[in-house]
């Protein structure tokens, strides 16, 4: 009887009359193909550049890294000049590859966040950004650019620092200011995200009219981007935003039952108000390390999740990993789209994320009319 109610609960009205088997397995073949499109992004990726190399030699590169496996990649032309193996690496290991993944780790970090606060709060407009980190991480990012002093940490400069502190903070501030006793209120935690952020984001204002020289670097970051990527920057990012999304991942199935309301979950067996507070964290954790060193890129976050949604249904168990996989694609490719459209120029990626998610998500919206949205 129990699991008869669980999966009532993880299935949509419109999804009923398909057999319970056939949504599971086409949901499976789904993740596969998503991980396997997410392999071909990563290599397509590596081809685009100022110097632009071709699809075969870029996956002999990659894949002469795997152990015991030894391959001389044919080396192409590149500025009027045949590139060397060791350049070859370079370019592709060094440059590009690292800032292929951490595009991928944002994107998934962004998008999981983005689904979970969207469950969590029962509300389609909610987003990573929605509890003040994104007014948080800007106002931090701000202080570094405009202090004149030098500050640095495991070679990394205040800039990341500062943004990463700003965003976590901003959020505990919040947890404090919405905390009524043991219970933690969605409304209330909703306000006081709102109302900080727009403080925040006033003394921000504030800072870039008397910067100076330093409003083009914050207007920059303020809109995202990749540029400079670095394999430390991964390395710091990593287990951060892969812990952070394992523990979302385990939390699928009361997310569904939270879905009802808290009353009724309560009821079921879930600790609301622990489960609350551990998604909370973990969302607020991956958001800020993905925006400390990318800026904030907007839509993904609302994008999504929805668009999953829209596609696979509203099951919490496929749709956050369905939703990791979606993001880090989006995001690699919007990201490349930002450094190779208007080249040696870089567009800002969260300009690339908006001008292309809305449109899409639209038409989503558009094909789904007369249907439950959320």
């Amino acid at each position: 009887m129990a699991r008869v109610f669980s999966e009532s609960v993880s299935q949509p009205a419109s999804e009923s009359a398909i057999p319970y088997t056939l949504r599971w397995k086409s949901k499976v073949y789904a993740l596969a193909g998503l991980g396997a499109l997410l392999l071909v992004v990563i290599v397509f990726a590596t081809t685009l550049g100022s110097a632009p190399i071709p699809f075969p030699t870029c996956f002999q590169v990659l894949f002469s890294q795997l152990p015991f496996v030894h391959i001389v990649p044919a080396c192409p032309e590149a500025f009027g000049m045949t590139l060397s193996p060791e350049g070859l690496e370079t370019i592709i290991l060094n440059i590009r590859l690292p800032r292929i993944l951490l595009a991928g780790l944002v994107g998934a970090a962004l998008a999981v966040a983005g689904a979970t606060y969207q469950g969590l709060f029962r509300n389609p407009l909610a987003d990573p950004y929605l509890l003040g980190v994104a007014a948080g991480a800007g106002l931090g990012a701000t202080i570094a650019f405009v202090i004149p002093f030098t500050v640095s940490w495991m070679a990394f400069g205040a800039v990341p620092l500062f943004a990463f502190v700003g965003a976590v903070g901003a959020v505990a501030v919040v947890y404090l200011l919405a905390r009524v006793g043991k219970a933690l209120p969605a409304t209330t935690l909703i306000l006081a995200g709102v109302a900080l952020g727009a403080f925040l984001a006033s003394i921000t204002a504030y800072l870039m009219t008397i910067c100076g020289k330093e409003l083009h670097g914050i207007v920059f970051w303020l809109l995202g981007g990749l540029s400079l990527t670095k394999w430390a920057e991964v390395w710091v990012v990593l287990p951060c935003i892969l812990a952070g999304i394992i523990v979302i991942w385990l939390h699928a199935r009361p997310l569904n039952v939270m879905q009802l309301d808290e009353e009724q979950a309560q009821q079921l067996g879930i600790n609301v108000e622990r489960v609350k507070l551990i998604l909370l964290g973990a969302a607020s954790l991956i958001t800020a390390a993905a925006v400390c060193f990318t800026g904030l890129i907007a839509f993904v976050g609302i994008m999504i999740p929805h668009a999953v949604r829209l596609i696979w249904g509203p099951d919490y168990r496929f749709l956050l990993p369905l939703s990791t996989l979606v993001g880090a694609i989006f995001l690699i490719l919007a990201d490349t789209l930002a450094h190779t459209l208007l080249t040696p120029t870089e567009i800002p990626v969260g300009v690339i994320t908006a001008f292309c998610g809305a449109p899409f998500f639209l038409y989503l919206l558009r094909r789904r009319k007369g249907r439950a949205f959320f």
